[in-house]
């Protein structure tokens, strides 16, 4: 047997024992050593429908059992797993959208990463096994899925040397999207949030100006920022004024990427003949990550490119889980909760 945390809401958070699940041929048993609470765990509305169940996605861990066939590994192996994995075999596979095959849609590991203990999945084994070196730690490996979701997000958007970026939001989303953005020479990146503490979490990280999410943002911006609005706007949090301002703060020619998830059934008034007759401006989304996108944040937190073990607020045992989602869903003094099962 195994304890989880198995999840009825955000205020209820329940710590429970289940068997350790079985594992099949082709598949791994893997021990959970840490596992990171995603702003999309909180998103209520989402999960409700399908309660009680055990979440967590953002898992690094060591190898315990082998199952038959299953080659290249050995027992204490350090790795992370990703929960989706993609068939590199349909249409949206063939044609560079891998992030929404639908076989990327319905796989995942067995039964969360809050547990002691999750089963992969042979197509898991195969696509979504990440070999951590020595140097990068189990909490560490947990922003690898987190940074490759960001990695994908900007190289659909076009991020590029010499671009003024705006990220609205300055939580874990929003902080990957700033360092990344530095890394990749933008020119100016300026960053939003209602909380005080987030904003100077935005400037610890990288963002070369700050604004509270309450002042008139394209007036701010024009003022940071030689008189021009934002060639990229990347959308880190799923406030409904956010998407409004992101809109009334991209230049010409420029880009909004939506990036976060929203309250359910969140919709937002466009004028054609402003954001898209005269002005070009794109307006795009992103979800998940590649592989390939994985191994390419696995290499950026390797590095050091991409400081990730400073964003980590809050380390809690298995038993702490519901905390860390009151610290998560709140969003206060709180950046990155790891949960780590064998604490």
């Amino acid at each position: 047997m195994m304890w989880v945390a198995m999840y009825y809401s955000n205020k209820d958070v329940r710590i429970e024992e289940m068997p350790v699940p079985k594992i099949g041929e082709g598949e791994l048993l893997v021990r959970v050593e840490a596992s990171g609470i995603c702003g999309t765990d909180v998103l209520e509305w989402y999960r409700i429908n399908r309660v009680p169940l055990v979440l967590g996605h953002e898992v690094a861990g060591v190898v315990a059992e082998i199952g038959k066939g299953t080659r290249g590994f050995s027992k204490g192996d350090r790795l992370v797993v990703a929960h989706h994995v993609p068939c590199n075999e349909c249409h949206y596979c063939l044609n560079g959208h891998e992030t929404v095959c639908e076989t990327l849609r319905k796989t995942n590991f067995e039964p969360g990463g809050f547990a002691e203990y999750i089963r992969v999945p042979k197509i898991n084994v195969k696509r979504g096994i990440f070999i951590l070196p020595k140097e990068v730690s189990f909490e560490e490996g947990t922003f690898i899925e987190p940074l490759a979701c960001v990695l994908r997000g900007q190289k659909l958007a076009g991020m590029s040397k010499g671009k003024s970026v705006l990220v609205l939001g300055a939580g874990i989303s929003g902080i990957l999207h700033i360092q990344l953005a530095k890394h990749l020479d933008a020119r100016r990146i300026i960053s939003t949030d209602i909380n005080d503490y987030r904003l100077k979490m935005a400037k610890k990280f990288g963002a070369d100006v700050v604004i509270r999410a309450d002042d008139e943002i394209p007036k701010v911006l024009r003022e940071v920022n030689n008189g021009m609005l934002a060639d990229l706007v990347i959308v880190c949090t799923g406030a409904k004024s956010a998407l409004v301002q992101a809109l009334k703060s991209v230049e010409r020619g420029g880009t909004v990427l939506f990036f976060a998830a929203t309250e359910k059934d969140v919709t937002i008034p466009l004028s054609v003949n402003d954001i898209f007759w005269r002005n070009e401006v794109t307006l795009m989304s992103s979800y998940a990550g590649s592989p390939a996108d994985h191994w390419e944040a696995l290499d950026l937190i390797r590095s050091g490119e991409i400081r990730v073990a400073e964003m980590i607020t809050h380390r809690l045992g298995l038993n702490e889980t519901g905390l860390g989602f009151q610290l998560v869903a709140k969003a206060e003094k709180s950046l990155k909760v790891i949960i780590q099962p064998q604490k």
